[in-house]
């Protein structure tokens, strides 16, 4: 249940193959994730490529993730658009496909026009008519529309939105929308860097994509924090820190995937547009993982 939510959530790479959506690679990846002690999975966010894909094929990697998801983990499946119709017709398919929450993005083509009163109307809209429970997502330098902690508590007070995926990396507002939220609405951020300090004030966990590297370390930094062992937790947090900033900001998607294959998972390329690192990227993104001791 989305009330019982609460750790490290990798946000999982969608793998292609070209230009296609690797169903089979998908599988194998979650296999490989299922080994460790995460409690769930977010398909179709950022990191996996969501604003790329069409919605027959997010349709198919919702139901790809689920059959191979153990039911005893939780499937939170991106369904944001850019009209409120598509984000509740999404929304409504994942659900019946197994996912257990919706991830929503703000809309943000037209954002001068995404104030608060909007942005209202848009996310009770599609709480009212989701069958699961509803995440917002929070995601300012990519969309260019921030969720401010005053309208994040209002749409706390609708039943079925539970909570929200703060990638803004700003800890002042996310204590902020904690303070002013009930207990049982989850506060997820999107940065590693804001994962020790966000718990520290009431964070539920982290959706980040560098567990997709590292989610054994991910996971033990989250539980020596809940144990209030910061000081362990810090130091693997200041080890990890590099696949952050080194892999993620600096190459992007990309970097993530060629990570990947370097752990023996599969990355694969990216879809067009988004940059894949040359060899010389690559070659940096092998030292990280050295120097982190994951390689």
């Amino acid at each position: 249940m989305i009330t019982e939510l609460e750790g490290i959530l990798p946000p999982v790479l969608t793998p292609f193959r070209g230009e296609e959506v690797a169903l089979d690679r998908l599988a194998q990846n979650l296999e490989r994730l299922n080994r460790e002690p995460l409690n769930g999975y977010v398909v179709l966010g950022s990191t996996g490529e969501f604003p790329l894909l069409g919605e027959g094929e997010k349709e198919r990697v919702i139901a790809t993730a689920r059959e191979h998801v153990p039911t005893d983990r939780c499937l939170v499946a991106g369904t944001g658009g850019e009209s409120t119709g598509a984000t509740v017709r999404l929304t409504k398919r994942a659900a019946a496909l197994g996912a257990d929450a919706a991830l929503v993005i703000t809309p943000s083509y037209f954002k001068s026009m995404m104030k608060a009163p909007a942005l209202l109307r848009h996310y009770r809209t599609v709480a009212d008519q989701s069958p699961v429970p509803v995440l917002l997502y929070n995601f300012p330098a990519n969309t260019g529309i921030n969720l401010e902690p005053d309208t994040v508590a209002r749409l706390a007070e609708h039943a079925n939105i539970r909570g929200i995926k703060d990638s803004s990396g700003n800890v002042p507002q996310a204590g902020e929308v904690i303070r002013l939220t009930p207990k049982t609405f989850q506060l997820f951020v999107g940065s590693p860097l804001a994962l020790l300090p966000t718990l520290l004030l009431g964070g539920a966990g982290g959706v980040l994509a560098i567990a997709n590297l590292a989610p054994r370390e991910c996971v033990e930094v989250y539980r020596l924090a809940r144990a209030g062992q910061w000081a362990e937790a810090r130091a693997i947090g200041a080890r990890l820190a590099p696949l952050s900033t080194g892999i993620g900001a600096r190459y992007g998607i990309g970097g993530l995937k060629a990570a990947l294959d370097l752990l023996g998972g599969y990355g694969g390329p990216t879809r067009m547009p988004l940059p894949v690192p040359d060899a010389d990227g690559v070659a940096e993104i092998r030292e990280i993982l050295a120097t982190t001791g994951l390689l």
